[in-house]
């Protein structure tokens, strides 16, 4: 059976290339398409420096920095890979990566981390955020969005089967496609992290300094509380803006390599977690140190994070993204944080393995090729019949 795997773009090693890595680990065999491929070729080990197909946005001026500035160009891109000669076609998409064409009798398996953000219900969200919510440029980008949406709409018709990183994302999928899903939850590499019961007196975020994650809230609300010592992990285009708003509890570290995080990740007190994510994995690598988290209770955290109601909990949710339903909680956690223990925190991580992700994609996939095949050889034989009854 000849494979293709089908991934939006390849800049950088994240959650979704996490994905692409075990899908690889499953197929070895297959072969890999992108939108674009940026990857330097040290750190090309996650795709078994396999090389990738990709399209002719790769040549376009300027792609490697400014590739999201083609956007309205992706869903052409992508239409353009011939992928006739596969027999299972796999698409791990957030963008365009799930429109690439396919026959009847190719199986398309699309695993979701979201249907395209930015185009559905956090259009207005990301149009503000961008400056774009006015002017000529705002009605240019609202109608270009306008027409991604009714592209994206449209592919879903191409998909056989999907699968969505988290129920939050299956309740996504369905809004926007009506299509039912399957959740298979992403791999979290637990085994990179090693419980600590041992915890000192300061509090930790990390992230990527960009607006959707709320690290400025996050310092915001650390500065009112004096008492409380906040260590801050990451950089980005915010970094100034939270520095801005930084107390002398505060202490911003700026990007860390991974063995400086995994160090203050065992040793704080609690993660704290303010962006409302499709399932999020630093909250779990937090928890396989045996650290509680303070999140934002929306999104996919409440899947990966157990709540002071349940019998075992590992961390405790603020309800609103304001600084002061985010100080209540961390008094709230200080109060009842005693009732989080270390091993119940890595007990729950561990649910998330990439052992566990390879497990279950392979029995769906087998699932749906069983299907599959299944509804190709009825038809065969139904047509043989009609044939068979025509010749009469």
């Amino acid at each position: 059976m000849k494979i293709a795997v089908i991934h939006d773009w390849l800049v950088t090693y994240a959650g979704a290339e996490r994905v692409l890595e075990q899908i690889i680990r499953i197929f070895p065999e297959s072969d890999i398409f992108s939108v674009i491929d940026f990857i330097p070729n040290d750190y090309r080990g996650f795709i078994k420096d396999k090389p990738v197909n990709t399209s002719f946005i790769q040549k376009i001026p300027f792609a490697k920095n400014k590739y999201r500035k083609y956007l309205p160009l992706m869903p052409f891109a992508v239409e353009q890979f011939d992928l006739s000669g596969y027999d299972l076609v796999i698409s791990s998409s957030h963008a365009v990566a799930k429109g690439v064409l396919t026959g009847p009798d190719q199986l398309h398996i699309s695993y979701v981390h979201s249907p395209i953000r930015y185009a559905w219900d956090l259009q207005h969200e990301y149009l503000k955020e961008s400056g774009l919510d006015k002017g000529i440029k705002g009605w240019l980008a609202r109608w270009l969005l306008h027409k991604i949406r009714l592209w994206d709409y449209r592919t879903a018709n191409g998909v056989d089967g999907f699968i969505a990183n988290s129920h939050f994302i299956a309740r996504r999928i369905w809004k926007v496609y009506r299509r039912e899903s399957t959740v298979i939850y992403p791999p979290v590499d637990i085994e990179a992290f090693s419980l600590s019961e041992s915890k000192e007196d300061f509090y930790l975020t990390a992230s990527r300094m960009v607006p959707y994650k709320k690290i400025d809230l996050i310092v915001d609300a650390f500065s009112k509380m004096p008492d409380k010592k906040l260590v801050v992990i990451g950089d980005g285009p915010d970094f100034k803006k939270v520095r801005a708003k930084a107390g002398a509890n505060v202490v911003l570290m700026g990007y860390q390599p991974f063995n400086v995080l995994k160090d203050y990740m065992q040793r704080a007190r609690a993660f704290i977690f303010a962006a409302e994510e499709d399932f999020g994995i630093v909250p779990v690598e937090a928890q396989a140190c045996g650290t509680p988290v303070i999140a934002y209770g929306k999104g996919g955290v409440l899947e990966t994070i157990r709540g002071l109601e349940h019998p075992t909990p590992t961390g405790v949710f603020f309800h609103e993204q304001t600084v002061p339903s985010l100080v209540e909680t961390v008094e709230l956690f200080e109060r009842e944080g005693h009732k989080i223990s270390p091993q119940d925190c890595r007990e729950n991580a561990l649910r998330f393995s990439p052992e566990r992700f390879r497990r279950e994609l392979r029995e769906y996939i087998d699932r749906q090729l069983d299907l599959f095949y299944g509804r190709i050889r009825f038809c065969y034989k139904r047509s043989e019949k009609i044939n068979w009854r025509t010749e009469l």
